[in-house]
């Protein structure tokens, strides 16, 4: 199990952090992205796999006026 943004979800197989990504539709969206409070550099999310028990946090930018 991981948590992302507060919300509990249940994953069978270990899953890249850019799969997670794509799972949510958000491989295309600029956005920041923590796990466990450390902040994962965009080139790395490829290679860092998640972990039961890791709680990711997703914030993306949004524009406005």
């Amino acid at each position: 199990m991981i948590t992302v943004n507060g919300k509990t979800k249940d994953w069978n197989a270990e899953i890249s952090l850019e799969e997670l990504l794509l799972e949510l539709s958000l491989s295309k969206t600029l956005c920041a992205v923590e796990v466990n409070d450390e902040l994962v550099p965009h080139r790395e999310r490829d290679k860092y796999t998640l972990q039961d028990g890791d709680k990711i946090e997703i914030v993306s930018l949004v524009g406005g006026g």
